[in-house]
């Protein structure tokens, strides 16, 4: 978060949460420069704490310092969000909001304790990804046509992410030094800024080549490592939002679902990996997630692909 936003937000006081306010200022400074934390996550912790304190303060509670705050306060503000109708992963994501903030605290000082430790999070709803069937993503592979760099560049970005199985913001930030024709691989900088490689396939290495040949260069990119691969038409690199409008205006085109986000593709390399028998562990390596269990929720295949499995498997099956 910029220092700007944090100062509007301190000079934002009301009475009795001051102090409160100023002690989560200096928590979202740390996450920011001793975590590395993205503006956007950073903003979702200021949201989920100032909640809290505006909850407070409306049920005319005077909480002078985070010291102050007890568990059975936040057993009500869990219960005030339940019956506002928060979803379960919301209610979930302030909880561990609340956790952090106090685990810092008490390193500061401020709080001799975490009162937000014995709360326990909602049972969370399984809710299973959007994901497009094989010959739908072929469809919408081939939307975007033409030989001008518009066409050649969406249709570069949509091979990548289904290629990689990347996050929007991950295929964005690939600059020219990232990539490696030769042995068809991409650096890739995660959340968390973690690193890794993953492979391309031929028909994304294809695109991106194709797309080389006729991107847009700003003269102050010219001879840049860390220029961007993905530009708009001013040599500037793409955001994640023109990637989401690209998107839309190629589904329409392939006519597709329209609940098919940039995400909707890495649900799709997961899932298809997976039912063509990829290991579970490799997937994960590959999505970049630190937990197995983030990665389970592609291993949803249907009835028939179980029984086709068996069959072929299964000495005795038929």
């Amino acid at each position: 978060m910029h220092d700007s936003a944090l100062e509007t937000w301190e000079g934002d006081k009301k009475p009795g949460g001051a102090r409160v306010r100023r002690a989560i200022a200096q928590f979202l400074r740390f996450l920011a420069s001793e975590r590395n934390a993205s503006p956007l996550t950073v903003k979702a912790y200021r949201e989920d704490l100032l909640g809290l304190v505006d909850y407070l303060e409306h049920q005319g509670g005077v909480v002078a310092e985070p010291r102050d705050l007890t568990p059975q306060d936040l057993r009500n503000f869990q219960a005030a969000l339940q019956q506002a109708g928060y979803a379960r992963s919301t209610i979930a994501r302030k909880l561990a909001s609340l956790r952090s903030f106090y685990r810092f605290a008490q390193r500061q000082g401020l709080a001799s304790g975490n009162p937000a430790k014995p709360l326990r999070n909602p049972r969370r709803q399984r809710k299973l990804p959007h994901v497009l069937r094989s010959e739908e993503v072929n469809r919408l592979l081939r939307a975007p046509t033409g030989d001008n760099d518009q066409g050649l560049r969406d249709r570069a970005i949509l091979e990548t992410i289904y290629a990689a199985g990347l996050r929007v913001s991950e295929v964005v930030g690939i600059n020219d030094e990232d990539l490696d024709y030769d042995q068809q691989i991409v650096r890739i900088r995660g959340k968390g800024r973690k690193e890794r490689i993953s492979p391309l396939g031929s028909f994304a290495i294809r695109a991106l080549r194709r797309y080389e040949g006729v991107r847009t260069r700003h003269p102050s990119l010219e001879g840049r490592r860390d220029a961007p691969v993905f530009v708009n038409r001013f040599g500037k690199r793409l955001t994640t939002r023109s990637v989401g409008r690209l998107l839309e205006k190629h589904l329409l085109k392939a006519e597709l679902d329209q609940r098919t986000s940039p995400h909707t593709l890495r649900h799709s390399f997961a899932t298809h990996l997976l039912d063509r028998g990829a290991d579970i562990r490799s997937v994960q390596e590959l999505l970049g997630h630190r937990n197995l269990a983030t990665t389970q929720i592609y291993t949803h295949v249907s009835a028939a692909n179980i029984r086709a499995i068996y069959e072929q498997a299964h000495p005795r099956a038929r």
